[in-house]
């Protein structure tokens, strides 16, 4: 590997190293959405089979829950997008946070294989440099 050969190399190197860091801040994003949205699902499964009078506890965020009464009212807010919110039915809603789950978890998967790409070329590289750098330490003695 000449000189030009091994900058070109630390080049890359730097590129896969900020690949990794952003594909590992998305797969952290991903994952907590995925949580929250299981989180979000399971209440509102909750909220739906309950009947009239029943106590359920639902998530408020931060880990806290709080008990509250399911009245005859078994319709849910549901977030569709930014600072958009529509009125549905507990079973659409269900629907709803299953179908964004589903999207999030193939979302995930993907990003976790980009991720897994992204360090095996990181690893690959960085070998080939650390061994270059070896060798002409070696040529230097």
């Amino acid at each position: 590997m000449n000189d030009n050969e091994l900058r070109q190399a630390l080049a890359v190197m730097e590129s896969y190293k900020q690949r990794v860091e952003a594909l590992s801040e998305q797969v952290q994003v991903l994952r907590v959405s995925l949580e929250e949205v299981t989180m979000t699902s399971n209440a509102i499964k909750a909220f739906k089979d309950a009947k009239e009078g029943d106590e359920i506890m639902v998530p408020v965020g931060a880990s806290s829950f709080i008990t509250v009464q399911v009245t005859s009212n078994k319709n849910v807010v549901v977030g569709i997008g930014t600072n958009i919110s529509a009125e549905k039915s507990a079973e659409e809603a269900v629907e709803y946070m299953d179908a964004n789950g589903a999207e999030i978890s193939e979302a995930l998967k993907k990003s976790v294989e980009a991720l897994n790409e992204a360090q095996m070329a990181l690893t690959n590289v960085s070998n080939a440099v650390q061994q270059e750098y070896a060798n002409r330490r070696q040529g230097m003695q």
